[in-house]
Order: structure tokens, then C-alpha cells, then sequence
């Protein structure tokens, strides 16, 4: 099948990546009824289509934190995406930067900050989460700055992990030893050539940022165990201090979904914020993105640059949240699955295609620059 869209990509990845990858990528918590709003409500929401107007000349280009993007869309951080193609997070970051839009680097990466940041031919943004062990974030924020990462993303929304069953059953999770190891290879080997290619030559497979602290335990098999152990259930908004003092280069704060938390991180003087629910994988029940977004927009979006994330699959999407009030949106699913389904080039297709689909909205839309962007492309 020839991709035209992240669905079509999602469609290669369920064909080509083993069973408990693709459905770690794809599920949400619980019953994953957020999941499925992410993707309806952002859906439901109609523009209002304008004639007449001279759209010849349309400029995605922004800026954002000081930066050029060509347009406003950022590759989400996502975890483990290393095991979607060989050496996954290197391939994608270097199609962002081919793209000119930002690419944003999970703590819980199969490939370390060096190796990425070397992959780009610009800066990548990092992201981070509240550890327990605050000397190992100051390594992990020395390590970013060194590495040239001009954007922090922190994640507000994990100080414990949702409970996701796909995981439980597909052997990802709930599993461990041998049992667990036999059955993920057993699914591996049902996709010789994702074996052959990620299994075999894209080694080492592990949490390449946090090997340095977990030693010979830092395979997959060790993911989730890491990540209930180290992951800071005490944390609170005075806790982000360490952050700032450690980090001087522009905070973006993920994890957003109530008005007050915005005025909370506007108050503390985060940069930007990322209004996200995780993607439907955190609290299942919560709101849909597209519904969070216009209040917390009115609230802080004088303040400090919003930014929004979960259920974007198409360049059609992404001017639906920046009408809703979002200044960029951060892809996270859709580039996963375009790296399943295609690696490098499938991502540059991926970016490609959402160019494209802004395009094709704005002018029956009748605007030709990314401010123009509003409500009042809205349609009642």
C-alpha cells in the first residue's frame, strides 16, 4: 500500500512492527475512551469555507521560542520510538530538521541525547520528566545542554503511569523474565524484517538516556519497572524551581488540561505550555484536547506561547487546533506510526503531507499566513 495520510502509515506499522510495538504506540488507558475522543472531537470541529479570496501566495512559516520553523508542527516526544525503525529517534530527527520543524527527544529514548543531536542538522528539544534522583536530572539537563537542545519539554501529567491494558496483553507489560523475553520474541520473529533490521542491527536495545544509572538492567524488559520506580509521585509546583535552575533555555511545560494548572505554570514562568492529555494514555475520561484548548487559550495565551497535542493526524487537524487557540501542535502518534510503516522516509512523507494539507485548508479558508489562524475560521 502507497501511505497518503498517518493512518494509512498506522496501517504499515500494525503490518510490519511486532505486536506488542505497535499496540504500545497505539493504545491508550483503560477503556481508552479519551483515546478515542482525542481523534472525534478534533474531527467534529467544522471550518468555515470562504470564497473569492486571493490565496496564491500561503506562508506556513512561524517562530516559536526564538526559533524559525517553516511551520508551526513539532514531532512529540515519544518513548521507545528507537525500536520503530533502526536507531528510530536518529531517522526521525533527522527528517524533522530536513523539514525545518523541531524534533522533541523522550527521557525514555532508545537512542542517548548525543547520538540524536548528532543525527540533526539543527537543534532538537529535550524532554523530561520529575525523577526522583535529582543528581541524575542535572546530569540529564547538562547532557542537553551539551548536546545543544535549545527547548525544554517538561511532563507534568506522569508521577505515576496510566494503566494501559493493551500492554498487559500484548506481553509488553505484566511479563517479566523469561516468559515475558520468549513471548516478545516470538512476536518478533512473526516480522523477520523489522527483526532483521531494528532487532538485530539496530542494537543496543535499551533506555539509552538512563543506562548510564540502571547498568546491565536497562533493556526493555526494564522500561516499566524503571518507570514505576523513579518517576516522583511528590511532586509540586515548587519543585519546578530545580528545573529552572538547572535549565536556562526556554520551558515548555506538557501536560496541561485545566485553566487554573495553565495560570499555575504562567505564574511560575514557564515559556510555553503544551495543553495534552499524554495522548489518551494517562487518565482515561478526561477531556479531548480540542475541548481543553479554547479555555486554557483564553486564559494564558497572552502570557506565554500554547502549544497543543493528542488525536492530530493530518495537516487538516493541525489548523483546527491553531484555530482553536494553539500557536504550534506537536505530532505524536503519526509520526510513530510513519516510522513503523516507513523509517526516515516515511517520516519526510508524513511531514510532506501535513504541509501539504495546511496548505489546501488555508486557502478554502481563506487565509494565507499561520497568524491568520483563528476563530473566525470557525465555523458556528
Amino acid at each position: 500500500m502507497k501511505a497518503a495520510s498517518a493512518l494509512d502509515y498506522r496501517a504499515l506499522a500494525k503490518a510490519r512492527l511486532p505486536h506488542f510495538l505497535f499496540e504500545y504506540i497505539d493504545g491508550g488507558s483503560y477503556a481508552e475512551a479519551t483515546l478515542r475522543r482525542n481523534t472525534a472531537d478534533l474531527e467534529a470541529i467544522a471550518l468555515r469555507q470562504r470564497v473569492m479570496a486571493d490565496v496564491s501566495a500561503i506562508s506556513l512559516s512561524t517562530e516559536l521560542f526564538g526559533q524559525p520553523l517553516a511551520m508551526p508542527v513539532m514531532l512529540a516526544p515519544v518513548g521507545l520510538s528507537g525500536m520503530y525503525g533502526r536507531r528510530g529517534e536518529a531517522l526521525a530527527a533527522r527528517a524533522a530538521a530536513a523539514a525545518g520543524v523541531p524534533f522533541t527527544l523522550s527521557t525514555v529514548s532508545v537512542c542517548p541525547i548525543a547520538e540524536v543531536a548528532k543525527a540533526s542538522a539543527r537543534p532538537i528539544w529535550f524532554q523530561l520528566y520529575m525523577i526522583r534522583d535529582r543528581g541524575f536530572m542535572r546530569v540529564l539537563l547538562d547532557q542537553a545542554r551539551a548536546a545543544g537542545c535549545n527547548a525544554l519539554v517538561f511532563t507534568l501529567d506522569m508521577p505515576v503511569a496510566g494503566t494501559r491494558y493493551r500492554d498487559f496483553r500484548s506481553g509488553l507489560a505484566g511479563a517479566p523474565g523469561p516468559l515475558g523475553s520468549l513471548r516478545r520474541f516470538g512476536q518478533a520473529a512473526m516480522r523477520p524484517r523489522w527483526a532483521w533490521d531494528v532487532g538485530v542491527r539496530g542494537r543496543p536495545h535499551q533506555l539509552g538516556n538512563v543506562a548510564p544509572v540502571l547498568g546491565e538492567k536497562s533493556g526493555l524488559e526494564d522500561f516499566f519497572g524503571w518507570v514505576g520506580s523513579n518517576f516522583d509521585p511528590t511532586v509540586t509546583w515548587k519543585d519546578l524551581d530545580f528545573v529552572r535552575e538547572n535549565w536556562d533555555g526556554p520551558l515548555i511545560l506538557k501536560g496541561i488540561l485545566d485553566p487554573d494548572d495553565a495560570r499555575a505554570a504562567a505564574d511560575f514562568g514557564a515559556d510555553g505550555i503544551v495543553v495534552s492529555n499524554h495522548g489518551g494514555r494517562q487518565l482515561d475520561g478526561v477531556l479531548s484536547t480540542a475541548r481543553a484548548l479554547p479555555p486554557i487559550a483564553d486564559a494564558v495565551g497572552d502570557r506565554l506561547t500554547v502549544l497543543a497535542d493528542s488525536g492530530v493526524r493530518s495537516g487538516l487537524d493541525v489548523v483546527r487546533m491553531l484555530a482553536l487557540g494553539a500557536k504550534g501542535v506537536m505530532l505524536g502518534r503519526a509520526w510513530a506510526y510513519a516510522l513503523g510503516g516507513g523509517g526516515e522516509a516515511g517520516v519526510t512523507h508524513l511531514l510532506q503531507l501535513i504541509e501539504a494539507e495546511m496548505r489546501v485548508a488555508m486557502a478554502l479558508t481563506g487565509v494565507t499566513t499561520v497568524s491568520a489562524i483563528g476563530p473566525e475560521i470557525l465555523a458556528e
